[in-house]
C-alpha cells in the first residue's frame, strides 16, 4: 500500500510517517487550511498507536507543515516562500518555481517627475521623468506584494504594460534592457491601512518593505521597485560562510540606515 510503514526498517515509526504526511502535504493531498483526519484516523489507516501519530505531527508542526488548534483539530499550513541567495528573477519567473501561476492587477501606471529618493536610486536628476507602474501581485490567486516600479521615461518612451505582461519580459524584447544584478534592501514594517487591504491582512499585521534597484551590465541603474511583501508568506533565508580576509559576508548596517 502506497504510503505504508515499514515496522523492520531501523527508522522510528514516527519519522516514516512524518516523512509520508510531509509528502503528502507537498503532493497538494491536502490544499492550504485542509483539515487533516484526526488521531484515531491516522492510528487505524497506518496501522500505528495514537502516540505514534500525535509525535509525527508534533515534528510536521515545528517544521511548518501543520498548526494544531485546540478544540478543532489539525490544519495544513499555507506555503511559505524562502528568499535568499538566488538568481535575478521576475515575479512570473519566481511562482513558477513554486509551480503557481502568478497574475498581476494593476493598480496604476503613468509617467510622473522623480522624487530625490527615486532620482538617488536611479542615478538621474531630481525631477527627471520617471515611468511608473505600481501593480497587486498574486500567486495562484492569492495576494503577495504589492509592487512600485520606476524606470526612467527615456528608457521605455510609450511603454504600456497590461495585466498579462512580465515587466521584465517586456523590458527586454522591447527595448533590449537586460538585467545583470540588482541589491535588495528589506525591513519589518507594519501593514497600513491601504496594503493591508489590498493584501488580505488585517491592519498591522508583519510584512517585509523592499527596495531593490537594478542594474544594467555596463553597471547603470534602469529599474527602482518599492515593494509591499506580506510576512506571513515569506521567509528570509541567508547562506552564511566564515569571515576572511577575502570573502566576509557583513551586514551594511550604515547603508541600511541611510537607505531608511
Amino acid at each position: 500500500m502506497p504510503g505504508a510503514l515499514d515496522k523492520d526498517l531501523p527508522v522510528p515509526l514516527y519519522h516514516q510517517l512524518q516523512n509520508v504526511l510531509k509528502a503528502e502535504i507537498e503532493a497538494r493531498k491536502w490544499h492550504a487550511d485542509e483539515q487533516l483526519p484526526n488521531e484515531t484516523k491516522l492510528a487505524e489507516r497506518f496501522g500505528v498507536s495514537k502516540i505514534t501519530v500525535r509525535q509525527a505531527l508534533q515534528k510536521l508542526a515545528e517544521l511548518g507543515y501543520i498548526r494544531r488548534e485546540q478544540g478543532r483539530g489539525t490544519f495544513v499550513t499555507r506555503r511559505t516562500f524562502d528568499e535568499g541567495p538566488r538568481e535575478l528573477t521576475s515575479f512570473t519567473e519566481e511562482m513558477r518555481r513554486h509551480d503557481l501561476s502568478a497574475t498581476s492587477r494593476l493598480l496604476g501606471q503613468y509617467v510622473e517627475e522623480a522624487t530625490d529618493r527615486v532620482a538617488d536610486a536611479l542615478r538621474i536628476p531630481s525631477r527627471s521623468p520617471v515611468y511608473v507602474l505600481k501593480r497587486l501581485r498574486l500567486a495562484g490567486g492569492e495576494p503577495m506584494a504589492i509592487q512600485t516600479a520606476h524606470v526612467p521615461a527615456s528608457f521605455v518612451p510609450g511603454l504600456e504594460m497590461t495585466e498579462s505582461n512580465s515587466l521584465y519580459e517586456v523590458l527586454q524584447s522591447q527595448y533590449h534592457l537586460h538585467p545583470a544584478r540588482a541589491r535588495e534592501t528589506y525591513s519589518a514594517a507594519a501593514a497600513e491601512a491601504e496594503a493591508a487591504e489590498l493584501l488580505g491582512i488585517p491592519v498591522g499585521s508583519p510584512v517585509f518593505t523592499v527596495q531593490r534597484v537594478t542594474l544594467l551590465p555596463n553597471e547603470r541603474p534602469f529599474e527602482f521597485v518599492q515593494s509591499v511583501v506580506r510576512g506571513d508568506r515569506y521567509t528570509i533565508v541567508l547562506d552564511l560562510v566564515k569571515a576572511t580576509q577575502s570573502n566576509a559576508l557583513r551586514l551594511d548596517t550604515a547603508n541600511q540606515s541611510r537607505d531608511r
